[in-house]
C-alpha cells in the first residue's frame, strides 16, 4: 500500500460514525448488511449514512453489491489488512529487525522505555 492509500483509509476512519459503520460491517463478515440494516444500527438518517458509506467506499475499505433491489455492504478485508501492513511494515526495526506483527505486542517483562 502506497502512503497516499494509507492517508486515505486512515482519513475515512477518522471520524466517530465512520469508524462505528466500519466496525459494524468488519463484525458483519463478507456478507455484509444491508444499508438498512446499518442505517438501524448506528441510528443514522438515510443521506448521513449514504455520504458515510461513500467514504468508505472512496478510501477502499468497503465493497458494495446488489441484490434485487437492496444494496449491500461489507467490509474490504483486503484493503483492511493491506493497512494494518502498512502500520506495521517496519515494525520493531530498530530492536529486532526482521521481525513480524506478533513481536509488537508488549511484553510486561520489558523494562525499556518507549517514549
Amino acid at each position: 500500500m502506497e502512503t497516499k492509500n494509507a492517508l486515505s483509509c486512515l482519513a475515512a476512519l477518522a471520524q466517530e460514525k465512520r469508524l462505528e459503520i466500519y466496525r459494524l460491517l468488519v463484525e458483519a463478515g463478507p456478507t455484509g448488511l444491508a444499508v438498512g440494516e446499518i442505517g438501524a444500527s448506528v441510528k443514522t438518517a438515510p443521506a448521513t449514512l449514504s455520504f458515510h458509506l461513500k467514504e468508505l467506499a472512496h478510501a477502499g475499505l468497503v465493497a458494495t453489491r446488489q441484490q434485487g433491489r437492496y444494496v449491500f455492504y461489507s467490509a474490504n478485508y483486503a484493503q483492511m489488512q493491506a493497512l494494518l501492513g502498512y502500520l506495521t511494515q517496519n515494525c520493531c526495526a530498530r530492536d529486532a529487525p526482521g521481525c513480524g506483527p506478533d513481536c509488537a505486542v508488549p511484553s510486561t517483562k520489558s523494562h525499556r522505555s518507549h517514549a
